[in-house]
């Protein structure tokens, strides 16, 4: 009797979780953006205070696009953000008052800036980008200082006047008019930056940092990418340093400073890098423990920030957004 011939199974391959980037927003997301609305109306009393967390919080942000997403650390960041506020700033003093305009400029100036350095850092490797990236710094800094007949010098650049935006909303001292116009742009530049992470584009950028070296085999021109984001990150910073400029209507020198590099590498790390949202989480946390801290102890409020940084970075890698993923992933283990 014939026999049946026996049944091969073949062995299915494991299913593969996607890890393109996703675009879509979540409710997380939605969430929090509404969070700076409703601060609006809760804290009316801290609304200069928000619309500085929110510019700074787009500075850090676009520090992440080229030490989380390209891999490339920079000590020179602010050079970027203090010639927006410089553009922006003489724009204005020069009789050039509108505000929306002044803010393409400053992020035309600042990705120009950015360009030229650009060939500078992709020469190199880390300590090199370091090196170039805080002695562009260092020497913008030094030109804004001699120049005090243009730029004011370590006394700043005073008279600085804003037009009403749109020829209606007048910029009033309490800064309910500034935390609106920070949360509008912000919200606005922060849309177009998420798309651009989540893009093929933003995915090649995490394949370079992840092994710049391997990426040539597939046709990716590293070199040209890396001064792409480069200049992008620029302009981003130069739009944050012209609403610095705008809200408060001077520009000191100290927004070309090192310390505001620090700090800024400061924020990133606590809020978690390469997550675009680590910045506007490491910038909110830093400038409200700051406030808090420095009226609590005007002298030493340095020691707790230090205190905390260290504990983030020793039990919650990749700042507060990486702690809270980590924290997240267990609990769904154990479920």
């Amino acid at each position: 009797m014939a026999t049946r011939p026996a049944s091969v199974s073949i062995p299915r391959a494991p299913a593969v979780a996607s890890t393109l980037p996703d675009d879509r927003w979540k409710p997380l997301e939605i969430a929090f953006w509404l969070l700076p609305v409703l601060a609006f109306f809760v804290f009316p009393n801290y609304r200069v205070l928000g619309s500085q967390i929110l510019i700074t919080g787009l500075f850090a942000v676009s520090l992440d696009l080229i030490l989380g997403y390209a891999g490339i650390v920079s000590l020179g960041h602010a050079a970027f953000f203090g010639v927006g506020a410089y553009a922006a700033g003489l724009l204005a003093v020069h009789g050039w008052h509108e505000p929306i305009t002044g803010l393409a400029v400053a992020a035309i100036v600042a990705a120009a800036v950015g360009y030229l350095v650009s060939f500078l850092v992709v020469r190199g490797g880390d300590l090199t980008r370091l090196m170039v990236t805080l002695g562009i710094g260092l020497m913008l800094w030094e030109v804004a200082n001699k120049a005090a007949f243009i730029t004011g010098g370590v006394d700043g650049l005073a008279g600085v006047t804003i037009d009403p935006i749109f020829g209606v909303w007048r910029f009033d001292i309490g800064g309910r008019t500034a935390y609106v116009y920070a949360l509008a742009v912000v919200f606005i530049v922060f849309v177009v930056l998420r798309r651009i992470v989540h893009s093929p584009f933003g995915l090649s950028l995490r394949g370079i940092r992840e092994g710049g070296k391997r990426m040539p085999a597939i046709g990716a021109p590293v070199a040209r990418r890396l001064r792409t984001i480069f200049t992008i990150a620029a302009a981003v910073a130069g739009i944050a340093g012209a609403l610095i400029a705008q809200t408060t209507q001077f520009v000191g020198i100290d927004t070309l400073g090192f310390p505001r590099s620090a700090e800024l590498l400061i924020m990133l790390v606590l809020g978690g890098a390469g997550r675009l949202y680590g910045g506007l989480v490491g910038a909110a946390l830093f400038m409200i423990a700051q406030d808090y801290l420095s009226g609590i102890d005007p002298v030493y409020w340095q020691f707790w920030i230090g205190f905390f940084l260290v504990v983030i970075v020793l039990f919650a890698h990749g700042g507060i957004l990486g702690g809270l993923d980590t924290l997240r992933t267990r609990l769904q283990r154990k479920r």
